[in-house]
């Protein structure tokens, strides 16, 4: 089949198996033209391994550090002639080139909030890479079955108190308008909080602890946004950013775990960037938009993969340590956050409209980069010729 985009709201419900590819390619020969890294992990467990920051640590630890990993994933096969999702042709994409290039690698696909597939991701350390001394935490999800109760959960993206009105992108129309969501109710805020904040990462490191599977000095880092002022009352101050200081007390809980045996915890706040998560939030598409341009402006853009190596690099292995802020987190959104760099967003966001959004900001970059995610607009592929997108992983 000849396979196209096909966008319905802030999704593409079709995916290229060949594009998907190539994008990990290109973050694989990123990672190599920089150089191996020393002292870093011998065997990495990425919880949320198959798209974003997750997919790119799997890259960074495997072929910067020689690393073995184990991706832990929720993707879908090819069914009844349709794609397969981007994050099934990414993990195969990047299992491959692993093995080509000697190292260990096995992905287990499931429901990581399960217990289930904790056992499972157990086992397959026991008889593959053996103790793991990192396990990243990139999980994303809407909703969450409690391992434990069976209770089902949804997350919601709303301000906390007060309505909240606001320009945003409608980038299938690639519109700016106004937006007014309104405040959550109590049962919303304990929802998205049950889903998005720290039970879950606490609930895997006690299991991965109990099983005997971590490595003495074993590190754990969960990926964390705080963002603008502009876009704090539906995320850092709405019901996301109650889940972020939930996933910040679970932290310290899985700090202090660790410590136990030499290892530490913390939270990474990563730069923003264009992933099926943050296209669906109100508001921050269109910042996204205007700071890509200011960012790349001024030579300073970052992808994931650039975040990922500079993580490690610099905050992590290579000889360097941790430098935390005032409350114990890694701050790789320091680029983005600077004060010339916000005055400027800030700027083009009080200017942009509808008819000046190619002036004022990167849309044609965030919708490239949004497309990249289910592998289009990748150099060197034939987006013409016929496809097969039923693609498994090898035995």
């Amino acid at each position: 089949m000849i396979i196209k985009p096909k966008i319905r709201g802030f999704v593409c419900v079709t995916a290229h198996p060949e594009g998907c590819a190539a994008n990990v390619q290109e973050q694989i020969d990123y990672v190599i033209k920089q150089g191996p890294l020393n002292g870093g992990p011998k065997n990495v467990l990425i919880i949320g391994a198959s798209t974003g920051y997750g997919l790119a640590t799997r890259i960074a630890s495997a072929f910067a550090c020689r690393a073995g990993t184990v991706g832990v994933f929720f993707e879908r096969p090819s069914i009844n002639g349709r794609t397969a999702t981007a994050g099934w042709y990414n993990s195969i994409a990047v299992e491959k080139k692993a093995k080509e290039a000697g190292l260990f690698t096995a992905s287990v696909n499931g429901d990581a909030f399960s217990d289930e597939i904790k056992k499972d991701t157990i086992e397959v350390i026991k008889n593959g890479p053996g103790k793991v001394d990192l396990v990243i935490y990139s999980l994303a999800s809407p909703r969450r079955t409690h391992p434990k109760t069976g209770e089902s959960f949804r997350a919601v993206l709303k301000p906390i108190g007060q309505p909240f009105t606001a320009k945003t992108l409608d980038t299938d129309k690639k519109k700016v308008a106004e937006v007014t969501i309104d405040p959550a109710s109590e049962e919303e805020i304990a929802a998205t909080k049950a889903v998005m904040g720290g039970e879950d990462w606490e609930m895997w490191i006690s299991a991965l602890s109990d099983a005997g599977v971590l490595a003495e000095g074993a590190r754990s880092v969960a990926y964390s946004y705080i963002g603008p002022e502009v876009t704090w009352p539906v995320y850092k101050n709405g019901t996301i950013g109650m889940a972020k200081e939930d996933l910040e007390a679970s932290a310290r809980k899985n700090d202090s775990r660790l410590r136990a045996s030499g290892g530490s915890a913390f939270i990474s706040v990563n730069k923003a960037v264009v992933t099926q998560s943050s296209s669906a939030i109100p508001v921050v598409p269109l910042y996204i938009s205007m700071l890509f341009k200011v960012m790349k402006d001024n030579g300073s853009h970052e992808g994931c993969i650039e975040q990922i190596y500079r993580l490690y690099r610099d905050q992590m292995f290579n000889g360097s340590r941790p430098k935390f802020d005032e409350v114990g987190r890694v701050r790789l959104d320091d680029l983005e956050m600077k004060t010339e760099v916000q005055e400027i967003a800030q700027s083009l966001w009080n200017e942009a409209d509808t008819e000046s959004l190619d002036e004022h900001s990167d849309f044609a970059g965030y919708r490239e980069d949004f497309l990249r995610l289910f592998g289009f607009g990748l150099e060197g592929v034939d987006y013409e010729a016929e496809t097969d997108p039923n693609v498994d992983f090898e035995a």
